[in-house]
């Protein structure tokens, strides 16, 4: 064997059937892609944030920044997390990386060891389970309930993590509140029995919250750092979803505890990003401004979520009226998740689903089982209500022709 037995994990459900998209388009089909969670192709970056790029650059801001991050960004990440969740950061506590990929990344070379376990529910981010493989650890599945609009039960939980800890090192927890791909918003006593729990059996809680000012349908998001106390937990967050960034590249990781694992956790982190020097520049300051400039980007904000919610409500609507899906109504990000009723509809897989859907009508969606959980699509609500009424009437039609 040429490469290495970890490059297997090099792999993305979301993109594997691009090609397929490109040859189509070749042969001058037009492809409704609804695969890829990208605001910025649908809502362009802000205005006061590209400015704010572009001023960098003139500024000749384009040197490498602190390695930990540029100090302009790090006291707008402490400045946010003061006002949105009363959470007092040092700068120590915070590493600037390339997305929250890097920061997956670094998290699981810091922390996990060959065969060492990760507790992840499905249906997951489909990056989340690459990086724990990479660094020789193996992801422990419990699954999202949907029959409770896609809640954890914490009392099973707790029974696995008894089970599991007499066999193996469990590193840390991972959430994912909002959640790629269900639309879930965890509720804040759900959140406050994971943090109890975590209390009873010393475990790490990573957070990832990158879509935490997009909710919508009434819910109201609490962030880990709300309700852990007496825990170390990490959070992870960046530019891509609430600033409308994504081809910036910027997250960043947050470390507030002061325990020991903590302190080595935060500064390994940081040594992580000293290897690789530094990240986007004018990026972390143009992020910065997203911050600072708190009045714009509540406008900004606002009317993106308002679309979004009008969006993923429209096409809830008209996936509801096939009935060989069923949906549970997203309350935050911008996805659907509905299970399939391939049985009926005679069909052995979801891929293969996704496949003849894009084949036969020139529509690309995900399959669930790439995010961990077979029988479902993941369907991206940013088009506009147009496009998703194509796209959609075109899925409830492929549905009926295979009765």
């Amino acid at each position: 064997m040429l490469l290495s037995k970890r490059s297997k994990y090099a792999v993305n459900p979301l993109e594997e059937d691009d090609a397929i998209s490109s040859y189509l388009e070749r042969k001058g089909k037009s492809i409704i892609r609804l695969n890829r969670g990208d605001p910025a192709v649908y809502f362009p970056t802000p205005e006061y944030i590209k400015r704010a790029y572009i001023d960098a650059i003139s500024e000749n801001k384009t040197h490498y920044t602190e390695t930990r991050g540029a100090e302009e960004l790090v006291a707008a990440i402490m400045g946010r997390y003061r006002r949105a969740y009363g959470l007092d950061l040092n700068e120590e506590d915070i590493v600037v990386t390339a997305g929250v990929s890097e920061a997956l990344y670094m998290l699981s070379s810091a922390l996990v060891d060959r065969n060492d376990r990760v507790i992840v529910f499905k249906p997951y981010y489909t990056q989340y389970i690459p990086y724990i493989g990479l660094a020789g650890g193996q992801e422990y599945l419990l699954d999202y309930k949907e029959n409770d609009g896609w809640g954890i039960d914490v009392d099973e939980l707790d029974r696995h993590v008894r089970k599991l800890k007499h066999k193996a090192r469990i590193r840390y927890v991972l959430l994912t509140n909002p959640n790629n791909p269900t639309g879930t918003v965890l509720s804040r006593k759900t959140l406050e029995g994971i943090v109890d729990l975590a209390n009873e059996h010393n475990l790490l809680l990573v957070s990832d919250e990158i879509y935490d000012e997009i909710v919508f349908n009434g819910a109201r998001f609490t962030s880990i750092a709300q309700v852990a106390r007496g825990i170390p937990y990490v959070i992870l967050n960046g530019a891509s979803k609430n600033f409308d960034a994504t081809g910036f590249r910027i997250g960043f990781t947050i470390v507030p505890g002061r325990d020991k694992l903590s302190k080595e956790l935060k500064a390994k982190l940081a040594d992580f990003a000293s290897v690789r020097v530094s990240a986007n520049a004018p990026a972390q300051y143009a992020l910065a401004e997203g911050m600072n400039n708190v009045i714009e980007h509540n406008k900004a904000i606002r009317y993106m979520v308002h679309e979004i919610e009008e969006r993923v409500n429209f096409a809830v609507k008209l996936l509801d009226e096939n009935k060989y899906l069923s949906t549970v109504r997203p309350r935050g990000a911008y996805y659907i998740f509905p299970k399939v009723d391939l049985k009926s509809l005679k069909l052995k897989s979801d891929k293969e689903f996704v496949d003849m859907l894009l084949k036969t009508k020139y529509v690309q969606l995900t399959r669930g089982s790439g995010f961990g959980t077979a029988g479902h699509i993941r369907i991206v609500s940013l088009p506009p209500k147009e496009t998703l009424e194509e796209a959609i009437n075109k899925l409830n039609e492929f549905c009926r022709s295979k009765r």
